[in-house]
């Protein structure tokens, strides 16, 4: 038996990837816990009873954290980084330490944007394993932005002066022991890298606490049917998104039926429309199974859930490693991309015509359904875990370099 500390950013695309390879690590008779700066989203997502180390450290839609809605591009990246990745970085770490001695873990698992777990693990000469929740870092995301990655780098060299082992090496975003990624080179396409400490695991689909009842009596089988969302961090700039996609779904009621994911209520739809249901959250997998496309902002789990089920995608990026996912999935022919800010009406439903009608998407997404499937998920990524900490009970234990 040995003992696992997930390190996670209070994020929900973040911690649902590691609460399926969690489960399957605590059902194999390991011992498992979290550190994260949101205990009650922890436990809502991973179970009541999830042992969790509270830490500092901010949470989205806290004071000093709101992003303007306007921001876009390498402005929107800094903010995030300057403002939150890293602060939430510093915040984290006495309370990762604390974690650490209480919990006496044979390894960290570290969230690839909680950079605490990574150079805390590494100050306590631990092994890490990093957990890859978006492939955009393996995707050429800084290409063309040699400026941008440099104050990256900078940016976390000096991290690791405040909360790291000074004499470190390893950049706390891709551990030199083990490297998850949940996705596939058959999506991230030919830069996906290649080494022996990667591995590609594909999404980690697992059981999601129960939402509001969803109306499965309301889906008419008659038609093609198309679920619109924006994921859990994007009601603040999606109202206008939202009410295009309505005028290009209502133009084509005939042939389609829309599911569209309203959480501020913005959208003029009466409770028992026919032709659009909008709510402020479904359950989304299994909603998947019955969709013909998905509309979003190209986040990472959505997508990766949606090409899960081998449903094509309009992806309309927003910011961070959206436009990076979005052209991973246009680069695989799984989908068509849109601007997310300029968007009208008849370009979403040309948009939205192609992905239904046009076989060569919707064989693209299943090609990239059965890559995922094969590459085994939580069971797979919790395999790859319980190596690490055979390899660093052995005397042999030797990190791999990057």
């Amino acid at each position: 038996m040995s003992a696992f500390l997930f390190v996670v950013p209070p994020l929900t695309g973040h911690i649902n990837p590691a609460v399926g390879v969690a489960a399957r690590l605590a059902a194999r008779g390991h011992r498992v816990a979290w550190a994260c700066a949101a205990p009650a989203l922890v436990r809502r997502l991973a179970g009541p009873d999830a042992e969790v180390h509270g830490c500092a450290g901010p949470v989205p839609g806290a004071d000093g954290v709101v992003r303007p809605p306007e921001l876009r591009g390498a402005e929107a990246l800094k903010f995030l980084w300057e403002r939150y990745l890293l602060p939430l970085a510093d915040a984290m770490a006495p309370g990762v330490g604390a974690a650490v001695r209480e919990f006496r873990p044979d390894v960290v698992v570290a969230d690839q944007q909680a950079f605490a777990g990574a150079l805390v693990a590494e100050r306590c000469g631990l092994p890490w394993a990093t957990s890859a929740t978006t492939s955009a870092e393996f995707s050429g995301a800084y290409d063309g932005l040699p400026k941008v990655a440099e104050w990256l780098h900078r940016s976390l060299a000096e991290l690791r002066t405040r909360i790291g082992d000074p004499a470190g090496t390893a950049d706390p975003r891709f551990s030199p022991h083990l490297l998850l990624i949940f996705s596939t080179p058959e999506l991230i396409g030919p830069q996906a890298p290649l080494a022996r400490r990667i591995h590609y695991v594909g999404p980690s689909i697992g059981g999601r606490p129960a939402g509001p009842d969803f109306p499965w009596h309301r889906l008419d089988p008659g038609r093609s049917k198309v679920l619109v969302t924006l994921g859990t961090a994007n009601a603040d700039a999606g109202d206008r998104f939202l009410t295009e996609c309505l005028t290009a779904l209502r133009e084509r009621a005939d042939r389609v039926q829309a599911v569209i994911v309203d959480p501020g209520g913005v959208l003029p739809v009466p409770p028992g429309d026919k032709d659009v249901l909008a709510l402020s959250s479904v359950p989304q997998l299994p909603l998947l199974e019955r969709m013909d496309a998905v509309v979003c902002h190209a986040g990472h789990n959505t997508v990766c859930e949606a090409l899960w089920h081998g449903v094509p995608l309009v992806v309309a990026p927003i910011r961070d490693d959206q436009p990076v996912i979005a052209g991973q999935v246009v680069d695989a022919g799984a989908g068509v991309r849109v601007r997310f800010g300029r968007v009208r009406a008849d370009r979403l439903g040309a948009a939205l015509d192609t992905v239904l009608t046009d076989p060569a998407h919707r064989t693209a997404a299943t090609r990239i359904r059965t890559a995922f499937r094969a590459a085994g998920g939580a069971p797979a990524a919790a395999a790859h875990l319980e190596h690490l900490a055979d390899r660093a009970a052995g005397a042999d234990f030797e990190a791999e370099s990057r």
